[in-house]
């Protein structure tokens, strides 16, 4: 009997350890899933705090430009005046930025033309606008203290003799056809 216990007890033991061995193995297996989640920078003025929201946009050279904006430091410059005007150029568009007398961000109006537009705004266009191709592009992006206003795509679309005008979200919905 005492070695029908012991036995029992063994494969007990044997079978628990080979179990946690095979979690261990599962776990380590999985994959990661990694997902992107919009970036918020806040800039320390004294006591206010600027807030300013980049756009994920397909475009680097717009990221080149937002990320540039971000590490800029206004430091003192915009002492004794009531309002400090910040203008960032890159070949397809400005950045302007205003900021108040204690150099908090008040406002950020980007504009941009003929960048790379976001696949979803290209499915859409192809999609309800088959055999049309996209001639001239504008994305407008502006925000006031954190929230953003506005974020569209501007496109003027040709078919032959034909052209049109749309105005998109960057979803790829369309908010308006002329």
């Amino acid at each position: 009997m005492k070695s029908l216990v012991i036995v029992a007890l063994i494969l007990g033991t044997v079978n628990l350890s080979f179990s946690q061995d095979k979690m261990k193995k599962e776990s380590e297996d999985e994959n990661i899933k990694i997902e992107n989640l919009p970036t918020v920078v806040i800039k320390s003025a004294e006591k206010d705090f600027s807030i300013y929201l980049p756009d994920n946009n397909p475009d680097k050279d717009v990221r080149k430009l937002q990320e540039r904006f971000i590490a800029y430091d206004l430091g003192k410059d915009y002492e004794g005046f009531e309002r400090y005007l910040v203008i960032m150029y890159i070949d397809e568009g400005t950045l302007t930025a205003k900021y108040n007398e204690h150099g908090k961000l008040i406002n950020v109006v980007e504009k941009y033309k003929n960048i790379n537009l976001p696949d979803k705004v290209i499915y859409s266009i192809y999609k309800n606008y088959p055999e049309w191709t996209v001639v001239d592009d504008k994305y407008l992006y502006s925000q006031k203290e954190g929230d953003i206003l506005k974020k569209q795509y501007d496109l003027k679309i040709k078919k032959g003799n034909l052209t049109k005008k749309i105005t998109l979200k960057p979803d790829g919905e369309i908010i308006s056809k002329k």
